[in-house]
């Protein structure tokens, strides 16, 4: 193959802007029928319907229903990992951690995504999903757990007392306080005879774990 076929063959096998939007917008599409409802009730019908595309496409981009919702999940995991990580330096940074410090370093991050774009409430239901699911233990293993342990070790060196067991089930705890906030404003706004401001909560969570871990 000469350097011309070469350039011409990349040419064609790169995606064009237009093949990447309409990926965006299938997953954005998936993200959202995924976490109104759930893997199993989801169809690839409801999410062409909602990104506007046709049913092939949709297969031709996901590759089926389970490599959809795969891909669905792993594509903002990184960026929250890194949000976490980088959290965690700045607060290494402004001297000795503290408990509080560090579930702050992992809590903050996905409100503060969510933020700048809304669709990281969606995330959080399927983050739910999969931390609840078995079936998508090798996703939770391989995007999610080695950031756990970065801050399972932290939270270990601040409380040596603590048995590797007893400070995993405590995170998971924690984990799924997190995601229950996110997902759940609503009900505490229909519970409360107060308005609630999402800051305030946010620190009472961070509060709550450290005093259940402390405990």
């Amino acid at each position: 193959m000469t350097s011309l076929q070469a350039r011409e063959y990349k040419r064609k096998r790169a995606p064009s802007q237009r093949s990447l939007a309409t990926r965006q917008r299938i997953l954005d599409a998936a993200e959202q029928v995924f976490a109104d409802r759930g893997f199993d009730g989801a169809t690839i019908r409801d999410i062409a319907e909602l990104a506007d595309e046709p049913v092939g496409l949709v297969h031709h981009h996901g590759g089926g229903k389970k490599n959809l919702f795969q891909q669905t999940v792993v594509r903002r995991a990184e960026a929250l990992s890194c949000a976490r990580m980088n959290a965690l330096d700045s607060a290494r940074e402004q001297g000795a951690l503290t408990l509080e410090a560090v579930l702050s370093a992992f809590v903050r991050p996905l409100f503060d995504l969510a933020m700048t774009e809304p669709r990281w409430r969606s995330y959080a239901h399927l983050v739910a999903f999969v931390s609840t699911d078995k079936r998508w233990k090798d996703i939770s293993a391989r995007h999610f757990d080695p950031t756990a342990q970065v801050f399972m070790e932290e939270m270990r060196g601040l409380l040596p007392q603590a048995s590797r067991p007893w400070v995993a089930e405590s995170f998971v705890y924690c984990v799924s306080s997190t995601l229950a906030l996110m997902t759940s404003q609503q009900r505490i706004a229909s519970l409360s005879a107060e308005p609630s401001y999402e800051a305030d909560q946010i620190a009472h969570l961070v509060r709550f774990c450290a005093a259940g871990l402390h405990a």
